[in-house]
């Protein structure tokens, strides 16, 4: 009975070896390479992300066979409906091909016969990507009010995804403008939107609930940038509608009415003003240096809106900033002149090492999320010149980044794909500001997530570690209404 018993455990080995480990045999090759779900072809990506798995692009064929072979060693196979692989096992082969390549063989079966593509392949950046995941809002874009808008979160180096706060969780309450201090969420901030909502900030753990508009400006605070240092917040304030298209391949423009730059005190809860900020013109979408020592901003001139929306052409400047006195200093400057250049740039984002500027650019307006042309573009801040990411962008907006801490890596939203919903992607800038070919965020199944899931991504950001937000006190303080009202620093 021992030697029968034996025998078998021989035989399940040799069987999951052969299916485990088997290959296709007499496969008719087939001379491009295979089209696959998510485009993974030719990617750069960090050691331990995700397991980049894939479907065929043609829906009809149901088996697939997928080795993936590292040029420093090391080997998968996966063979099943999809391309699957395992978190350990593809850490295991990143992490052993560390600045070297993947090669991947795809077999499909159709009609009967195996077909063989062509190999293509997938390189592993010597760059690091150590922070844990990113953030992201999810909204579904059928413009109505309502629905399950949240703020979420996803380790990038698994399939683990959860909720930061949601309408679910707290009703009639639109949330964005989530921001972090250099992707720590130690120091958070969270914008609620509406006649009851507040500027959550978030410090150490411990919510503090503002209610930031004042008779000194317009509108509660927007857009958000932390100050390094963690004791300022610059914020638009601004009022944001959208008008719809009838008859055309566009849908809808979103557009500002007027927007001004305020600065949040977070020690003492007061607003500084600057009348540099506060113009007829529209400031919008501010942003700090890596040094604290500038602040970046788009600004553009008024418009009759939304009937001239065609008009809408944001220059993007920088002014100086006193951390001692909270002040700004200097005159602005104009670093890109978007009526000059007949052009609008717009959401500049400073590298933490201080090296670069990237910023959307596109033909009108201050809202690139519906702009078809928007563009990525890059700026080298210490000689001022500008190239565009030409390997980054695609036919359909590209825009809403924001830079890992080690300032290698970008994640960033793109409609690519159907046009419609915005997906996160991820590409690397090298030390002399190349970019890498981005790919979409990995799912398990990523044809089968991405049809169910009838949200859009957008304003992601890195986090260094698991965002902890208390949703229970949330709700609780949200609904309860008690808010501190800020003060103008005289």
């Amino acid at each position: 009975m021992k030697r029968i018993f034996t025998y078998l455990s021989i035989l399940a080995v040799v069987v999951a070896f052969v299916a485990c480990g088997g290959r296709v045999k007499d496969a008719k090759r087939i001379h491009r390479v295979p089209p696959i779900f998510p485009d993974y072809t030719e990617v750069t990506v960090p050691v331990d992300i995700a397991p980049l798995c894939f479907n065929f692009a043609d829906e009809s064929v149901k088996r697939m066979d997928v080795v993936v072979r590292g040029s420093k060693g090391g080997e998968l196979h996966s063979s099943g409906s999809y391309a699957d692989f395992s978190v350990k096992a593809w850490h295991k082969l990143t992490e052993r091909n560390k600045g070297g390549e993947l090669i991947v063989t795809v077999c499909v079966k159709r009609g009967g016969e195996w077909l063989q593509y062509d190999d293509f392949k997938i390189y592993v950046s010597s760059y690091p990507l150590t922070d844990y995941g990113v953030t992201y809002r999810r909204i579904a874009p059928g413009y109505e009010a309502g629905g399950n808008i949240g703020i979420w979160q996803r380790d990038i180096h698994s399939f683990k995804e959860s909720p930061i706060l949601t309408e679910y969780s707290t009703p009639t309450y639109c949330m964005n403008c989530h921001t972090a201090n250099r992707c720590d969420p130690k120091e958070f901030s969270i914008q609620i939107r509406g006649e009851r909502g507040a500027t959550i900030l978030q410090i150490d753990g411990k919510q503090k609930f503002l209610s930031t508009k004042t008779d000194s400006t317009r509108a509660a605070c927007s857009y958000t940038y932390w100050h390094p240092s963690g004791k300022y917040i610059a914020y638009a304030t601004n009022a944001v509608f959208q008008a719809f298209f009838v008859g055309t391949y566009k849908p809808k423009e979103v557009y500002h009415t007027f927007s001004d730059i305020v600065l949040l005190d977070t020690r003492t809860d007061e607003l500084i003003l600057d009348p540099h900020l506060q113009t007829e013109d529209l400031e919008i979408f501010p942003a700090f240096s890596a040094d604290g020592k500038t602040l970046f901003y788009s600004t553009s001139k008024p418009c009759r809106m939304p009937a001239e929306y065609l008009k809408v052409k944001c220059s993007l400047c920088a002014i100086g900033f006193d951390e001692k006195t909270g002040t700004f200093v200097g005159e602005p400057d104009t670093l890109l002149n978007g009526p000059a250049d007949d052009m609008s740039y717009i959401n500049a984002r400073p590298s933490y090492d201080g090296r670069w500027l990237m910023y959307t650019r596109c033909s009108r307006s201050n809202f690139s999320v519906e702009q078809r042309d928007a563009d990525l573009w890059l700026m080298d801040l210490r000689t001022k010149e500008v190239k565009e990411l030409t390997v980054m962008n695609s036919d359909f907006s590209d825009g809403w980044h924001n830079w890992s801490t080690d300032s290698h890596w970008v994640v960033f939203a793109s409609k690519r794909g159907d046009s419609f919903y915005g997906k996160l992607y991820f590409a690397s800038i090298d030390d002399e500001g190349n970019a890498t070919k981005p790919f979409l965020l990995p799912q398990r199944n990523p044809r089968e997530y991405y049809r169910l899931t009838f949200d859009a991504y957008n304003a992601p950001d890195f986090t260094k570690t698991p965002v902890k937000f208390n949703i229970r006190e949330a709700r609780k303080n949200l609904f309860k209404g008690d808010r501190t009202q800020v003060e103008i620093r005289q």
